[in-house]
């Protein structure tokens, strides 16, 4: 019924009217060029929604204020929710996950030394230009990492002497109460050898309702309306100033710094295991880096990345549902300090009219610190000494284009990497020992790793281009996959080696008059996958120093180790539709379908979680006058896989199918004058009951009202 619904309101709206919609036009792009990466595919204008790229226009029309929302929309991507109480939203490139493909900020990688666990739902969208993700083929000439892919949020710059930009929205949630607020400014100006801008975005969620048919199952987990312990704020500031001397050269200076914090809901129903009042009071960032283009003569451009990173957050774990009180042994406070700096250097030469060779060299310097303060039944807090963990990685990055024919192009690129590891320290008893607990070092291992890709790119026709690539890719384990022991139940495992995807794909896009179709075909080859595996017995040692001697008759059971041990395919189809079907009625649609066989032999209940086979989106804008444009949306995504967490420890793991939806949306916004508009809308307006991940359900109906003013 509400897909039929869903359906009629889409159909209504395309043929309730035929008037001309006006599209403001810009003075020229707002994207920072400077931060862009490389991505395979042209951008489109307005609303549209292609396959690399998701416009600001986009983003706001359709009112997603974080990463993982904003992107959902994009064919191939899939957002989730890692459950549990680090309460993270999670990103899914062709089923790769956020360790295997980096997220970057005008190009400058977001990472995070200790576990990489990047909580995408805390990265704002209101102040960007645009979201770029390349999927599968991600050229190497963007540094290390990318094994499924990247995403990198590019930040806008002024296009004009006074350029502002000013918005607002007030949420309320299912019963209309409010539920929090977004605001965003931007005022820059731009001039013939300079410009310079600022920025500010919040977003504050106050709560969000579930849905109206959540039954509660045990009321002092969660008792249904308000989801307890759901509030978050966010806020960032981004300022940038730029010297263009002449038409090729640009130089920027930039800064970022973004403040978070958030809740962690519970399990609305694990019995099983003792609930975690864990608390995020603290999760921030800071960014200074400079950018640049330099053109040297007439056939040569170099390219240049510096930076300065930094990290801070603290994770409390509370006695209880109060989180006022630590009188317990399993509570704490966990302190995390990141710094990381580097750059990279890229040479554009032309070697000839139908040959450009590439070079980039990339370094990044990575010092990651904690320390834990535990506390008593007294509440009395013990820290412990600060235990650091410093590496440095490299790439080394070759790509030559060549024009075959005025029509047809082929890339062909590479790269080498290798991984340094200078300090990981730890604090305790090392695993297998007893007595006091001490400040110790893991064995270091260094790492080297390699990388290759082609693409052919053919422009069949003016309005066909046609691509096929292949590309292998790698990423490095984290420092937490190879020496976490995760609270004595792991064995740490230095010599864990890169994973690996061979990607495959072939596409192409359409192009006539109003209509555009898009697609691709992909495959990818998984290997070396790092699985938690069961280990039978670890032998106890007498001693923390090597060489470490048995204990007779002592050995410790139920241990894992993260080991290369999974492989596996990813293969699925990508779609994008979009067209004018009458003057002032525009439509979209994209749908992804994603099939992952990923296992290892050790455990054939496994089953790869967080993807849906099935996804789409689809909207109509229609403006029956020139100043109003009704939108109406839907997104749908068919089961996906999810753990049962709510087990004994003893008892086999569970793996079964949840999470499919059919939200619709819709959006009205009225033009008061040419440069304010005023709008009303919803989300999930049919209120639908829904979960991403075991015992965590996501938001039900919620209501908007925004103003934006543009000068």
């Amino acid at each position: 019924m509400r897909i039929a619904f869903t359906a009629l309101l889409l159909a209504g709206s395309a043929f309730a009217g035929q008037a001309q919609a006006q599209v403001q036009p810009e003075e020229g792009s707002d994207s920072f060029s400077l931060g862009q990466i490389i991505v395979t595919a042209p951008r489109t204008q307005g609303i549209e929604i292609d396959t690399n790229t998701l416009s600001s226009n986009a983003i706001y029309t359709f009112g997603r204020t974080a990463l993982d929302d904003a992107i959902n929309l994009m064919p191939g991507v899939s957002a989730g929710n890692s459950g549990g109480t680090r309460n993270e939203r999670l990103v899914f490139v062709r089923g790769f996950d956020r360790f295997q493909v980096p997220l970057s900020i005008d190009g400058i990688r977001v990472y995070l030394p200790a576990d990489n666990r990047l909580d995408y739902g805390r990265f704002l969208t209101t102040d960007i230009a645009e979201v770029q993700v390349a999927k599968g083929y991600a050229s190497v000439l963007d540094g290390p990492g990318a094994m499924g892919g990247a995403i990198n949020l590019v930040t806008a710059k002024p296009t004009k002497a006074l350029d502002i930009d000013l918005r607002g929205t007030v949420n309320f949630d299912n019963d209309t109460d409010y539920a929090g607020y977004n605001v965003s400014a931007k005022v820059g100006t731009r001039h013939d050898r300079w410009y310079a801008q600022a920025s500010y975005a919040r977003s504050f969620t106050d709560h969000w309702d579930l849905p109206n048919d959540f039954t509660p199952r045990n009321v002092a987990l969660e008792d249904g309306g308000a989801r307890d312990f759901s509030r978050t704020r966010d806020w960032r500031v981004n300022a940038k100033v730029g010297f263009t001397p002449n038409a090729t050269d640009e130089y920027a200076l930039s800064y970022t710094y973004q403040e978070g914090a958030k809740g962690a809901p519970l399990h609305i129903s694990d019995t099983v295991t003792t609930p975690r009042f864990w608390d995020w009071p603290e999760w921030n960032i800071t960014s200074i880096y400079f950018l640049s283009t330099t053109a040297l003569g007439d056939r040569a451009t170099l390219k240049t990345r510096a930076y300065y990173n930094q990290f801070d957050s603290i994770l409390r774990s509370f006695t209880d549902r109060t989180m006022t009180t630590q009188t317990r042994p399993y509570t704490f406070d966990s302190p995390y300090e990141d710094r990381a700096w580097g750059g990279s250097a890229q040479l554009d030469f032309d070697a000839s009219e139908a040959d450009t060779l590439r070079l980039a060299f990339h370094y990044r310097h990575d010092k990651h610190v904690e320390f834990q303060t535990s506390f008593s039944t007294a509440g009395i807090g013990t820290t412990e000494p600060r235990q650091t963990q410093t590496e440095e990685t490299f790439s080394a990055a070759l790509e030559n284009e060549l024009r075959l024919t005025p029509d047809l192009r082929f890339t062909l690129g590479g790269s080498f990497d290798w991984r340094n590891l200078i300090k990981a320290q730890e604090y305790g008893a090392p695993l297998g020992t007893s007595g006091a607990s001490v400040l110790y070092n893991y064995p270091r291992r260094d790492a080297d790793t390699w990388n290759v890709q082609g693409r052919f790119d053919w422009q069949a026709s003016e309005a066909v281009n046609l691509h096929a690539s292949l590309s292998s890719r790698a990423r490095f384990p984290t420092i937490f996959e190879r020496f976490s022991q995760r609270f004595n139940t792991a064995i740490p495992n230095p010599d864990l080696k890169a994973e690996r995807a061979t990607n495959a794909e072939i596409g192409g896009s359409w192009a006539a008059g109003k209509l555009r179709v898009e697609g691709a075909l992909f495959y990818s080859w998984v290997r070396n996958a790092i699985f938690s595996v069961p280990t039978p017995a670890y032998p106890c040692t007498a001693s923390t120093t090597p060489p470490a001697v048995p204990v007779a008759g002592c050995a410790l059971t139920n241990l894992s180790q993260s080991r290369n041990v999974g492989k596996g395919e990813y293969y699925g189809v990508e779609l994008s539709v979009s067209a004018t079907i009458l003057p002032g009625l525009d439509a979209g649609f994209n749908y992804t379908g994603t099939k992952r066989n990923l296992d290892y032999a050790a455990n054939p209940l496994f089953h790869p979680t967080g993807v849906p086979t099935h996804k789409g989106f689809a909207y109509l804008d229609w403006a029956p006058i020139e100043k109003l444009h009704i939108v109406p949306s839907v997104d749908l995504a068919s089961n996906r896989w999810t753990l049962f967490t709510a087990l004994p420890a003893s008892a086999p793991q569970r793996y079964y199918r949840t999470g499919a939806y059919v939200n619709a949306g819709l959006r009205v916004d009225y033009a008061i004058t040419d440069g304010i508009e005023i709008g009303v809308g919803g989300r999930n307006l049919f209120d639908d009951y829904y979960t991403l991940t075991d015992g965590f359900p996501e938001t039900g109906r919620t209501l908007f009202a925004s103003i934006r003013a543009r000068y």
